[in-house]
């Protein structure tokens, strides 16, 4: 395989010879439209030293493209900068082929790696701030604890200035482009934010802590090397990376309401487009999110910068439609915030679906600003007229929200 994948260079002495992905479409309850990369790092100093793996599927591809350029027997160290098996789920082979003097990981992660494979060796535990001397160049690791598990941290090179941030800064996105200057700019930012909503969005306190950490150490950085997607190399996307994740753990609100809805026989969806008219009367920017044809990571990338949310239900079973149980359970779990709300809903008999859809609201801590608002059977033009002011006072208090987060 090693004349087929190449390590790609990307200094002389470092390359990335991870594995892409070009057939993933689910991960973990996330529809990764554009597939990924798993991506692993090969610095080529005194001491040879592979950051991070690959996925167990993928190691044959890693392992050729680590060929291409050295015998793998000739590495010397293994960072684990996050113990998830997609980054580590090939480390267990390269341990048993590589041989290598040291696998180095946080406590945690060294606990996390023990816990998911019968490992050949015992892992080196490294401490926040340490440096590694590679000979002609070292690394110094910093842990980044919950961004975005206990055991994450990343890893500095010091001659290369390349920050190493396992799946911080990442993004799904196969391609066998490697930096992201080499990418549309509308690909990148819609991967990145749905990336974060996803992964990132509940962890938002970690995240301003790992920013804070970075900015104290005041690191000159040329490249950020996340473990999936491209490499931030140019000044202005490292600046612009940084600035998206602090601008998106604040999740500060914006002039969009998010409406998510799934209809039975298409009331609870006349509803939503009559709310949606008002929102729009009303000065917002509407999204109507049918859950018979939109995903819920499509929908939770949405609602990171929205600031408004109103979700409607038909009633079945005395409950919700199950797709808005399925996009409920999966938004509620990242935990947005910040967003002017309300429920909404037709319904035959006993009208439960709003009703649980508001005390899912609450339950969040959002600002539902009404009652549920709620339709027997089929809206009449009155019960639209009635949606559509609905709608308007949606706008008209998240316009207010927002004069109060300035």
């Amino acid at each position: 395989m090693k004349d087929t994948f190449k390590a790609v260079k990307i200094f002389d002495d470092v390359y990335w010879v991870g594995a892409i992905d070009w057939d993933i479409r689910h991960f973990h309850g996330y529809l990764t439209s554009r597939g990924t990369t798993y991506n692993a790092f090969l610095i080529l100093t005194d001491k040879v030293t592979l950051i991070d793996t690959v996925k167990a599927s993928a190691s044959d591809e890693m392992f050729a493209r680590i060929a291409s350029v050295i015998d793998p027997e000739k590495i010397d160290y293994i960072v684990s900068n996050h113990a998830e098996m997609d980054h580590s789920g090939a480390l267990p082979e390269a341990i048993k082929r590589i041989q290598p003097e040291k696998v180095f990981a946080t406590k945690m992660g060294a606990k996390a790696l023990g816990q998911h494979f019968d490992l050949p060796c015992d892992i080196t535990i490294v401490g926040d701030g340490e440096t590694l001397d590679l000979g002609s160049d070292k690394i110094t690791f910093a842990e980044t604890k919950m961004c975005h598990w206990p055991d994450s941290m990343v890893t500095y090179q010091h001659g290369r200035q390349i920050l190493y941030t396992q799946d911080a800064f990442g993004m799904h996105l196969a391609g066998l482009e490697r930096y992201a200057d080499e990418y549309d700019q509308t690909i990148l930012d819609y991967e990145a934010t749905k990336y974060y909503a996803n992964i990132l969005m509940h962890l938002a306190g970690f995240i301003d802590k790992t920013l804070e950490k970075l900015t104290a150490l005041n690191l000159d950085i040329s490249m950020i090397a996340p473990d999936h997607g491209p490499i931030w190399r140019t000044p202005e996307d490292i600046a612009k990376i940084i600035g998206d994740y602090s601008r998106w753990s604040a999740q500060k609100p914006t002039d969009k309401v998010v409406v998510v809805y799934d209809s039975m026989w298409g009331s609870t969806a006349k509803m939503a487009r009559a709310i949606g008219e008002g929102l729009s009367e009303g000065g917002v920017k509407a999204k109507l999110m049918s859950m018979s044809s939109c995903h819920r990571s499509d929908v939770v990338t949405e609602i990171l910068d929205a600031g408004g949310l109103v979700v409607g239900s038909a009633t079945m079973n005395n409950n919700m439609q199950p797709a808005m149980a399925d996009v409920t359970t999966y938004a509620g779990g990242l935990k947005p915030r910040n967003l002017v709300a309300g429920a909404f809903g037709s319904y035959g008999w006993s009208g439960e679906a709003s009703k649980n859809l508001q005390a899912w609201l609450e339950g969040l801590g959002l600002n539902v600003i009404t009652d549920p608002l709620r339709v027997n059977y089929v809206p009449n033009s009155d019960d639209l007229a009635t949606c559509r002011q609905f709608g308007i006072d949606i706008a008209k208090a998240t316009l207010a929200s927002l004069q109060g987060n300035e």
